[in-house]
């Protein structure tokens, strides 16, 4: 399958560390994203573990209880999400605050999700970083740690350390680090599939949101992909040259309008062939290809197998 940029061979490994009352939203807008990416892929991008302090399970605010996978003082990798959410100050006691030091020399990023950033602060790890936090929590991040850059972001990051302001926070953040390892083609594909495409993002720390006129293009070709419309009508009813809209969506996504709308139809292939009895012939006339011989070269460039062979695995 091609991609926009080249994504690593090797799974990163995410722990996500749990304390009782975390939030349910949070934990399902962090690794939703990421079993999203893998699938779409058909590659393993991510792993991920549940962590917590101790071996026992874990309850979110809503009741439900997670079996940890392994305890924090056990485990590495390249990213730890701590993520207390509810009742946070209950879990900044000493073993708390001393594992998440020694885990600072184990993986390679912290993030402090929803409330995280609290503790991360309060074990000193946030020092001289600019850092978000839940929102609601701000005001009081600020006093509490004078030496922490606290700003009112979804997320930010800040080399090593990432925090983010809450659950809906938290699919932007995953979908950010999705676009900067594997590539925004992939990151587009994720967002097609929770339906999201459109939404307002703020965020500091890495590449910005799409532009207006940038969604706007890419809703026009979502609203037209049996019947492709020219890039020229795209840009004019976007208020843009073609220039423009070319220069400014590979800035943005890292590939041309022609190479978007043409990855968008192939994705509606992909899941008519997937999904559906429909004949090839059928599936091509569906993502505006005329010839089903033309859909089926694209389709193998574009991710590797033939329609019928994608069918038969």
């Amino acid at each position: 399958m091609q991609k926009w940029k080249k994504s690593r061979s090797a799974p990163q490994q995410i722990g996500v560390l749990l304390f009782d009352g975390f939030s349910n939203h949070c934990l399902a807008n962090t690794v939703e994203p990421l079993r999203a990416a893998n699938m779409l892929s058909a590659r393993r991008l991510y792993d991920w573990k549940f962590l917590s302090l101790s071996a026992g399970p874990v309850s979110s605010s809503s009741g439900l209880q997670v079996a940890p996978h392994g305890t924090l003082q056990t485990s590495d990798g390249n990213m730890l999400m701590v993520m207390p959410s509810y009742g946070f100050r209950m879990h900044g006691g000493w073993q708390t605050l001393a594992g998440l030091r020694a885990a600072a020399d184990r993986f390679d990023t912290l993030v402090g999700l929803d409330t995280g950033s609290w503790l991360l602060a309060l074990a000193g790890l946030l020092d001289g970083r600019r850092a978000t936090i839940h929102w609601e929590e701000l005001t009081g991040f600020t006093e509490r740690f004078p030496e922490v850059d606290a700003v009112r972001e979804r997320y930010v990051v800040d080399r090593d350390r990432i925090t983010c302001s809450g659950a809906m926070a938290a699919f932007d953040l995953v979908l950010h680090l999705i676009g900067q390892d594997q590539g925004q083609a992939l990151a587009l594909e994720v967002e097609q599939l929770f339906m999201i495409r459109g939404s307002a993002r703020s965020h500091a720390g890495g590449a910005g949101a799409t532009s207006g006129y940038v969604n706007k293009a890419l809703a026009l070709m979502q609203e037209h992909l049996e019947a492709p419309l020219p890039i020229s009508e795209i840009a004019n009813r976007v208020g843009r040259s073609q220039k423009a809209l070319s220069v400014r969506m590979q800035a943005e996504l890292g590939a041309g309008p022609a190479q978007v709308y043409r990855r968008l139809r192939l994705n509606l292939a992909r899941k008519l062939v997937a999904e559906t009895d429909l004949t090839v012939g059928e599936v091509a006339l569906r993502a505006g290809y005329d010839d089903p011989s033309a859909l089926t070269r694209a389709f193998k460039t574009e991710f590797g197998v033939t329609p019928r062979t994608l069918r038969a695995l």
